[in-house]
C-alpha cells in the first residue's frame, strides 16, 4: 500500500519529519534543524532526534548536508510583502533593492534565489549561505521568522532593538521630521499620518513627523490603511472623510501608492490639492514625478541600500564582523 502523502518532507520509508516530530515530542523545524546539525538544537536533543530517525528508518540527506557545509554560494532574498494585483513585485520597492543586490552578489560569484515568506522550505532557500530580508512585517514577525533559520540575515528597515540583527535602512526619523517641517513651513495645523504604525519603517517615519512639529503635535491624527496600495489610500481616505469630514489641511502618507490614493479620494471630496490640503508621500518613486499634480516625496536611496545590503551579507557569510547602517534621506519638492 503507497505511503499517504502528508505535504511534508519524506523519504522512500514514507516516514515524515512530523511523524519523528511526534514521537520525539518537539517541533518539526526542530527535527529539520537537528538532522542538520544546527546549532539551535542541543547536542542531547540532537542525538534524540537522529536516534529515533535511525529507528524509524529515516534516512536524512548526508550528501546535502555536506553540500551546505561546501557552501552554495547563493542568498536567499526574501521579499515579506504578501504579492499582490494592486502591488506587484514590478513595484518601485522592492525593484530596485533587487536590483542592486542581484548584480552585486552576481558580480561576487553568487547566484540570487528570490522568494517570499510563504515560500521558506523550499531546496533552493534551505541550501542558501544567507539571507536577506526585505521588510520587517507587522511588529517585526517577519524578521524572528528567518532568524529562527540560523543563517547569516541582513534585513531592510528600521534599526532592530536586538544589536545582533544587522539592518541597512532610511534614516525614517528625519525623513518624517523633514515632512513636519514642511507643513510647517506651509502653516498647515490640522495634520493626517496615514500608515500602518505596526511596521518599524512607519513608525519611525510617524515618530519623526510628530516630534519636529513641537507644540503642534497634539494636531496629527493617525489613521491606519489596511495595505500599503493606491486602494487603500483611497479607501482610508475616504472613510475618514466620510465619518470625520474635511477637517483637515495636510496629510502625510507612508508611501507614494498611499499618497496617491489619499489624493484621489480629497479630489472627489471637492478638496483641492495643494490648495486646501497638502499632501507628501514617501520613496519617491518614479510614479511620483510623473503623477498630476507632481507628487511631493521623501526620497530613499534604494539602490545604495541594495548594495550595502549584498556586501553585508557576503561579510557575514566570511565570518566578518558587520555593523548595521542607515541610510540618508531628501524631501523632493513638487507641487502637492
Amino acid at each position: 500500500m503507497p505511503a499517504k502523502k502528508t505535504g511534508k518532507r519524506s523519504n522512500e520509508s514514507g516516514v515524515t519529519m512530523e511523524h519523528l516530530a511526534q514521537i520525539a515530542g518537539v517541533s518539526t523545524i526542530t527535527v529539520s534543524r537537528a538532522l542538520r546539525d544546527s546549532p539551535l538544537v542541543t547536542v542531547e536533543t540532537r542525538e534524540k532526534i537522529r536516534k529515533i530517525a535511525e529507528d524509524q528508518g529515516y534516512r536524512f540527506n548526508i550528501s546535502a548536508r555536506n553540500l551546505r557545509l561546501r557552501r552554495s554560494h547563493s542568498v536567499a532574498v526574501v521579499v515579506e510583502m504578501a504579492p499582490a494585483r494592486d502591488r506587484p513585485m514590478s513595484d518601485p520597492y522592492p525593484l530596485e533593492l533587487l536590483g542592486s543586490i542581484t548584480q552585486e552578489l552576481t558580480t561576487a560569484g553568487y547566484s540570487v534565489v528570490l522568494t517570499s515568506l510563504q515560500l521558506l522550505d523550499t531546496p533552493p532557500v534551505q541550501a542558501a549561505d544567507g539571507l536577506i530580508l526585505l521588510g520587517q512585517g507587522s511588529h517585526g514577525e517577519a524578521v524572528r521568522h528567518l532568524q529562527r533559520s540560523g543563517l547569516p540575515l541582513v534585513v531592510w528597515g528600521a534599526p532592530d532593538t536586538d544589536p545582533a540583527c544587522i539592518v541597512v535602512g532610511s534614516d525614517n526619523r528625519k525623513g518624517g521630521a523633514s515632512v513636519g517641517q514642511r507643513f510647517i513651513e506651509q502653516s498647515r495645523q490640522r495634520l493626517i499620518f496615514l500608515g500602518d504604525i505596526n511596521h518599524a519603517e512607519v513608525q519611525e517615519r510617524c515618530a519623526g513627523f510628530v516630534d519636529a512639529l513641537g507644540e503642534n503635535k497634539q494636531s496629527v491624527t493617525i489613521v491606519q490603511p489596511a495595505a500599503f496600495t493606491f486602494e487603500a489610500g483611497f479607501d482610508s481616505m475616504t472613510n475618514h472623510l466620510r465619518q470625520h469630514g474635511k477637517n483637515f489641511d495636510a496629510v502625510f502618507a507612508a508611501s507614494d501608492l498611499l499618497a496617491m490614493g489619499a489624493i484621489r479620494a480629497i479630489n472627489e471630496s471637492s478638496l483641492s490639492v495643494p490648495g486646501d490640503v497638502s499632501v507628501v508621500g514617501y520613496d519617491d518613486t518614479p510614479g511620483a514625478a510623473s503623477f498630476v499634480p507632481p507628487l511631493t516625496s521623501v526620497h530613499q536611496y534604494l539602490r545604495d541600500g541594495g548594495v550595502l545590503l549584498a556586501k553585508k551579507i557576503l561579510d557575514l557569510i566570511n565570518g566578518e564582523v558587520v555593523n548595521s547602517e542607515v541610510l540618508p534621506t531628501t524631501l523632493v519638492i513638487r507641487q502637492t
